[in-house]
């Protein structure tokens, strides 16, 4: 399986170290989690609401990374989480399930509904999982975002 990040170039690893830092949605700080994103429209799309037209980094790049399809993996619907989790940009109710699966370790990556788009998926990392030694950066380049976007 093919998934994207867009990112600072600070955090190109798949360590999981901006999110340990910061927290995000699916972690709280402290626990180290990889985003990304089934697609590389989403993957602009998610990294898009973080921003402001006028603060727009130059200097992001866009990551491609493979990740087995025979590795572990659970799926959460937007029906397990609680009513208008995707409104809220810091919702406890997302940390609290991602933080009981990065603890319990079971599944190398957890596939949960995008916030911005919740029939889309994204795919969380859990980098201390056993298999994430197999997920590699197979590709990245420069990343940009349109004009008409951040105008």
């Amino acid at each position: 399986m093919r998934v994207y990040r867009i990112c600072n170039p600070t955090y190109p690893a798949l360590d999981g170290k901006g999110a340990q830092e910061y927290g995000g949605r699916w972690n709280t700080p402290g626990r180290p989690l990889v985003y990304t994103s089934s697609s590389l429209a989403l993957a602009a799309l998610e990294a898009l609401v973080h921003y402001d037209a006028a603060d727009s980094p130059a200097d992001l790049v866009a990551l491609t990374i493979e990740i087995p399809d025979d590795t572990s993996k659970q799926l959460l619907g937007a029906d397990a989480l609680p009513r208008g989790w995707e409104r809220e940009a810091d919702s406890p109710a997302c940390a609290a399930v991602g933080d009981a699966w990065l603890v319990a370790a079971l599944t190398l990556t957890l596939h949960v509904p995008a916030a911005p788009v919740p029939e889309e998926l994204n795919v969380l990392i859990n980098p201390v999982h056993p298999e994430a030694a197999r997920v590699r950066v197979v590709a990245r380049r420069p990343f940009f975002f349109d004009p008409r976007l951040v105008s």
